[in-house]
């Protein structure tokens, strides 16, 4: 079904916040805009100037592709820096910090792919996120590189075998730009239709 040797860093992110919305995408390549992700988009834009540069004692490269040979992992990171020999991930958001840990998810994939380019450990990064100018740090735990390893085995799977997984209505769903796509609450009353009849 499609080439897994590699899986975009995105769809961990996808995955994280729903493994239906990562099969639509991923599997059968569905997306629809919405204002969120039109502003995300804008925002990746502006962030993806390629070329790198120094703020004070800080090393900046943007829009850098990242790989992992380990992982099977590839994605372009919006922003990467480096102190004293020391490299962290920069991941750009439009909001403000959410109640998912999808974007944790997302940063921990790319210390993962720094780690295995450079061969030095990468413990923190940072989600920016633009609506309130501020950076979140990331410690990158050994938990969330458990759930990130989890993570890539459970999308390996997916796009191996192309099972598409329920659509679960849940608060996420709001925002969900492939809402209409899969109506996770009409599933469901369906679903409970059929089991009383």
């Amino acid at each position: 079904m499609h080439d897994t040797d590699y899986i975009p860093i995105a769809a961990l992110n996808q995955y994280t916040y729903c493994p239906h919305r990562c099969w639509r995408m991923f599997c059968a390549g569905e997306f629809s805009d919405n204002q969120y992700t039109i502003e995300g988009t804008s925002l990746h834009d502006r962030v993806h100037t390629l070329g790198d540069g120094h703020r004070e004692e800080t090393w900046q490269i943007r829009a850098i592709w990242l790989k992992s040979e380990r992982y099977g992992l590839i994605g372009k990171a919006d922003l990467i820096e480096a102190t004293d020999g020391h490299f962290y991930p920069i991941e750009y958001k439009r909001g403000r910090k959410g109640e998912w840990d999808n974007d944790e998810m997302q940063v921990t994939a790319q210390a993962l792919c720094l780690e295995d380019m450079t061969g030095s450990p990468v413990t923190q990064g940072y989600i920016y996120y633009a609506q309130s100018h501020q950076r979140q740090l990331v410690e990158i735990t050994q938990e969330l590189r458990v759930g990130a390893i989890a993570t890539i085995k459970a999308v390996h799977s997916l796009l191996e075998t192309g099972k598409m997984p329920p659509a679960i209505y849940s608060q996420r769903c709001t925002g969900c730009s492939l809402y209409s796509h899969c109506l996770p609450q009409a599933i469901a009353k369906v679903q409970r239709y059929q089991e009383a009849s």
